[in-house]
Parts: structure tokens; C-alpha cells; sequence
């Protein structure tokens, strides 16, 4: 009997959320931002949907030893829902097969907004995951599936400094021949031009401490498509590019400053020319790295409820 209410309460629920997002969409015509609400309410949908999968999908593949690539079935799953729903998606230019032959390897990309965790979703290779603070995977449902999963945490907590922090996850990364996910730029720019704000060490010691080599991932910027402060969210393609390796064989934690630099500037160069062709643009649009002290951040307070962005910005946990 419960469970039957519980059902209908359930069933309900969703009808009055499908109903609210239908007739926005369809005052959207009339009502330009009626549009931002109908596709931020269709994206939490399919981020629910997505997680509910995702929780069973990691527990089957546990059980055959696949746990792995839950992360990569969710996040496909994830991106199939969004571009059904909100009609956005992302398309990956990957010239090198990189995602398919490199393994392990530390991915690392620019951090726009809260759609990037759509990005992941169509990018993510097998056998990749995203970093996390260990405190996380005490989380009810969301740590079950980090730990199913195969998240690599960081336990910052327990650490003298950032590449001690490291060393547990380099260990796992070779070990289990696990490629990672990071922002190193640690938070979200919103930016309406192709910038990025300055990049933390994390990422790049953590890659020369396990051996593996870096892949930058460049996503253009997709202001146009969606952009929080001018409450803007339409449907559309937003072009990725995967980069060469970057081998870090070799190296010592000397070296990470200058790798942090060239890394930066190659990737700041494909954002440029990726941005202007996805403008469709003559000429370059500017762009330039952000001074720490003068770049213009939306700061989100961390919230019991963003548990799960924490999970796909965990380079905001990695500090200089």
C-alpha cells in the first residue's frame, strides 16, 4: 500500500514537471526566457534519469568486473537524454583516435559553466573517470556510485601539500590503468570570450607522478548557446577538440611549472581558432589568460545540495 503511494506520488510528480516544461517550451516563442526555464527543467530531468541508470548500471558492471566504464555509460546516457530534451549536445573532433588508444592518461579541459557535465557525458572514454575528494564518497547514492564507479578520490584531508594528495591516485591510475578527468583551471569561468583562468598544478602532478601523459581537451566557448547571467539556454552543437598527448616521461615535479605554461598556451591557441570557427568569424576573437586577481568568476558557495558538482570540478580540490 505504501509502495503503491509512493508510486503515485511519483507519477504525479512527474506529470505536473513534464506538463510545466512543455508549456514553457511552448511559450517560448512569445517569451524568450521561457525557453532557459523549459531546458534548465528538461536538463535536471535527464540528470535525474541519468543517475537513477547510472546507480544500477554500476552495480551490474561491478558484478562482471566492468565497473570501470559505469562512468562512460552514464554519461552517454546522459548526453542521449539531453539532446532528446533540450536539443544541445556537443560534437567531439578527435583527429588522432586519441580517446580510443590512449590509456592511462590525465584528460584535462577549460571550465565554462554548469553544462560542461554534458560535455563529459559525450567526451568521456572507457576506462575514465572523474577525481573527487574522499569525504564524497560517504554521500549517500552519489558515493555509491563514485566508489562502483571507479572515481579516483584525492584525500586532501590526510595530506601535507597537493602532490602528497596525489600520490594514493597515481598509485590507482597505474595500478588499475585508469585515465582521470580534471578542470585544472579549479572553478567555472563564465565567460562570454574565449579565456581561461589561470591553471592549477594538480593535474600535471599528478600526471608526472603516475607516468601518463596529458590530453587537453578544448571545448569552444558556448556563451550563445548557454549563458547563465543573461538567462540564455538554446539548443545547438558546441564543438570539442582532443589534442596530442602531451608525454610527461621523465619529468619531476621541477619540470610541472613550465608544462602548466606550455599547456596552457597551446590550449588557449585551438580555444581561439575553435571559438572564431564556431563564430564564424574572419578574424580571431580576443582571448587571453585571466589574471587571477582581476578575472570576473560567478563564485558559488559549495552547498550540501551541489554534492554533485563537486564530482565533475575536482580540480577546485587540487591547489597550487
Amino acid at each position: 500500500m505504501t509502495m503503491g503511494l509512493i508510486l503515485s506520488c511519483l507519477a504525479k510528480s512527474l506529470a505536473y514537471y513534464g506538463l510545466a516544461t512543455v508549456s514553457l517550451f511552448a511559450m517560448s516563442a512569445i517569451i524568450p526566457r521561457a525557453a532557459f526555464l523549459a531546458r534548465s527543467l528538461a536538463a535536471y530531468l535527464s540528470a535525474a534519469a541519468a543517475a537513477v541508470y547510472g546507480i544500477f548500471s554500476s552495480v551490474a558492471l561491478a558484478l562482471v568486473g566492468k565497473q570501470q566504464i559505469a562512468q562512460w555509460a552514464t554519461g552517454r546516457a546522459f548526453s542521449a537524454l539531453m539532446r532528446a530534451t533540450t536539443g544541445t549536445y556537443f560534437i567531439i573532433d578527435d583527429p588522432g583516435r586519441v580517446l580510443d588508444t590512449t590509456r592511462p592518461a590525465v584528460f584535462i579541459g577549460n571550465h565554462q559553466t554548469e553544462l560542461d557535465i554534458l560535455m563529459l557525458g559525450a567526451l568521456f572514454p572507457k576506462y575514465c573517470s572523474v577525481t573527487a575528494k574522499a569525504s564524497l564518497k560517504w554521500v549517500p547514492f552519489l558515493g555509491w556510485f563514485m566508489a562502483l564507479s571507479g572515481t579516483v578520490f584525492i584525500d586532501r584531508a590526510n595530506a601535507k601539500d597537493a602532490r602528497s594528495a596525489m600520490d594514493g591516485a597515481a598509485g590507482k591510475i597505474k595500478s588499475m590503468r585508469q585515465s582521470v578527468y580534471i578542470f585544472p583551471e579549479g572553478t567555472r569561468s563564465y565567460a562570454e570570450e574565449p579565456v581561461l583562468l589561470p591553471f592549477k598544478k594538480g593535474a600535471f602532478h599528478l600526471a608526472v607522478q603516475a607516468g601518463v601523459p596529458i590530453v587537453p581537451c578544448v571545448v569552444a566557448n558556448y556563451s550563445h548557446v548557454f549563458f547563465i547571467k543573461g538567462m540564455r539556454f538554446n539548443a545547438g552543437s558546441i564543438p570539442v577538440k582532443i589534442l596530442d598527448p602531451i608525454p610527461t616521461e621523465g619529468l619531476t615535479a621541477a619540470d610541472v611549472p613550465e608544462l602548466v605554461k606550455t599547456t596552457q598556451e597551446l590550449m588557449l591557441r585551438e580555444l581561439v581558432a575553435l571559438t572564431t570557427k564556431a563564430r564564424g568569424q574572419p578574424m580571431p576573437v580576443p582571448a587571453r589568460i585571466e589574471p587571477a586577481d582581476t578575472a570576473e568568476i560567478v563564485n558559488h558557495e559549495e552547498k550540501p545540495t551541489e554534492a554533485a558538482a563537486e564530482t565533475v570540478e575536482a580540480s577546485a580540490q587540487l591547489s597550487h
